[in-house]
């Protein structure tokens, strides 16, 4: 293989990684603010997990006169490792290997707006966590 070939190759092969990188760029802050919130539930760092939620859904927490805090320790979200983060503008969708999570991006970042989410057909989700 001649030099003019070798720089071919390398010049395929970064436009390759540069396609495969820039069409999945705002897919990895989504997916993190997921793995977040489950390591600070599973973590039982509840105060930091109701921090990453967005307001409305940290506000559904609270009803019957508890807090986010104490409600968020008493549900059972199982979480797990990130299969497929899909982003539309503001709002994005985590499918985690044992929930799927939504998402609101803020000025401040990602925040979840529904977890503990299961499908129901056609109709929407049903969400431990929801706004």
């Amino acid at each position: 293989m001649r030099f003019h070939d070798v720089s071919a190759v390398a010049a395929g092969a970064v436009l390759l990684a540069c396609v495969a990188g820039c069409a999945s760029a705002a897919a990895p802050p989504a997916a993190r603010a997921a793995q977040d919130f489950y390591a600070a539930v599973q973590g039982r760092q509840v105060e930091r997990a109701c921090a990453l939620l967005a307001p409305e859904a940290a506000e559904s927490l609270r009803a019957g006169g508890q807090s986010c805090v104490t409600s968020i320790g008493g549900l059972d979200l199982p979480g797990g490792r990130v299969l497929v983060t899909e982003v539309w503008g503001d709002e994005a969708r985590v499918r985690l290997s044992d929930d799927t999570v939504f998402l609101h991006r803020f000025p401040q970042g990602w925040r979840i707006r529904g977890a503990g989410c299961v499908p129901r057909g056609d109709l929407p989700y049903d969400c431990e966590v929801s706004t």
